[in-house]
């Protein structure tokens, strides 16, 4: 077997090893029983909470021992197709699951990277908010590509994007824009972007062709299921109602059904204006929640506390990544070093990489470049 190839084997088994200890592989199978005899229990459904939530967990298990126990028999299989091949002088054979290891690889990384969204809210669906920084037409232009990025990321991972509110840019692009994303791992995946991201260009708004920077922000909440008890005093909020409109003024409601919610105490201010009133009331008060129980998060989690306290201005000094597209191609993240010269690729959404550098930042604690300098 050549080296290469014992190398992404070495890769493999070390995920594989990582997986089992993240599930507690030696106690799975007796877990897994258990669970199954709660399942049977004829009165399981008397408490429906109760009863989803333990279906949740059950199935959480059954997919993580599928994934480990698939991952390794794939990985055996083409270990004896190659040893097989290669007795045999069968130079087709080696090259198809040298091949077939090489995607195996990728698949263990990913579903690796995938074990570590064990956070209490990671398996969550999430809220996105993306707001133009200050600097007019050019921020709002910005704001809006970074809403077509993540967007564009969500489909490709097969989630559901929902637009909740959005206010248009007075010329082009978008002022604000929020989203409802669902789907498994959602807010796991999404948590790391945010912050202030920066970008870098030739401004098509400017008839001298000058460069221009541009800052938007974007924050991420998690969407709080009926697990999670968060009490809002109906004393605490202020409920506006108003009438909404689409870019150009198109879809005006005749009705003042947008529903804008504001949190006394904290400041927070959440709106909906895509549905009904009473729909855009109830959808407003889950995010209204899920900003509180982030909040909440923060308070357990003292870098991201310190990380909200200090996020400032959607302007310099503050950003977690910056898009350059003239005069060169680079998009780098200043948390965790990773970049890339794929600027097309990122802004249609090949977001994964970068989000897998920082989870794996969070547990490494130590950046990719602080990593190669210890080799």
């Amino acid at each position: 077997m050549r080296a290469e190839i014992q190398n992404i084997v070495a890769e493999i088994q070390k995920s594989l090893e990582l997986l089992a200890q993240r599930m507690d592989y030696e106690t799975a199978p007796h877990r897994l029983e258990e669970f199954n005899a709660r399942v049977e229990d004829p009165n399981l459904w008397d408490n429906p909470e109760n009863a989803q939530k333990l279906m949740r967990e059950r199935q959480v298990l059954v997919d993580a021992i599928e994934t480990y126990e698939s991952i390794k028999t794939d990985l055996n299989d083409n270990i004896e197709l190659i040893e097989l091949g290669e007795m045999e002088g069968d130079e087709e054979v080696v090259k198809d699951a040298e091949e077939a290891l090489k995607k195996l690889r990728d698949k263990a990384a990913e579903k690796e990277l995938e074990a570590l969204l064990d956070g209490e809210a990671d398996a969550n669906d999430t809220f996105l908010e993306i707001n133009a920084g200050a600097g007019g037409t050019e921020s709002c232009d910005w704001a809006s590509m970074l809403a077509r990025m993540y967007v564009r990321w969500a489909e490709k991972k097969g989630y559901k994007v929902e637009l909740q509110s959005e206010t248009p840019g007075e010329e082009a692009g978008i002022k604000s824009a929020a989203y409802k994303i669902s789907g498994h791992n959602a807010y796991g995946w999404l948590k790391s972007e945010s912050g202030v991201h920066r970008l870098v260009r030739i401004s098509p708004y400017d008839s001298a062709a000058k460069r221009h920077t541009s800052f938007s922000s974007v924050w991420v909440y998690p969407v709080v299921d009926d697990n999670i008890e968060i009490e809002v005093n109906p004393a605490d909020i202020r409920v506006d109602t108003y009438r909404s409109s689409g870019a150009g003024g198109q879809h005006v409601n005749t009705t003042d059904s947008a529903v804008r919610i504001t949190h006394i105490p904290t400041g927070i201010v959440v709106t909906s204006s895509e549905k009904s009133q009473h729909q855009n009331r109830d959808i407003a008060m889950k995010a209204l929640k899920s900003r509180l129980y982030q909040m909440e998060l923060d308070r357990r989690n003292a870098e991201i506390n310190a990380a909200h306290e200090a996020k400032g201005d959607a302007g310099w000094g503050n950003q977690i990544r910056s898009y350059v597209l003239q005069p060169y191609q680079m998009v780098k993240d200043l948390r965790t070093s990773y970049e890339t010269s794929d600027t097309k690729g990122v802004l249609d959404g090949d977001l994964d990489a970068f989000m897998a550098a920082t989870l794996a930042l969070k547990v490494s604690g130590k950046s990719r470049a602080e990593a190669q300098s210890d080799d």
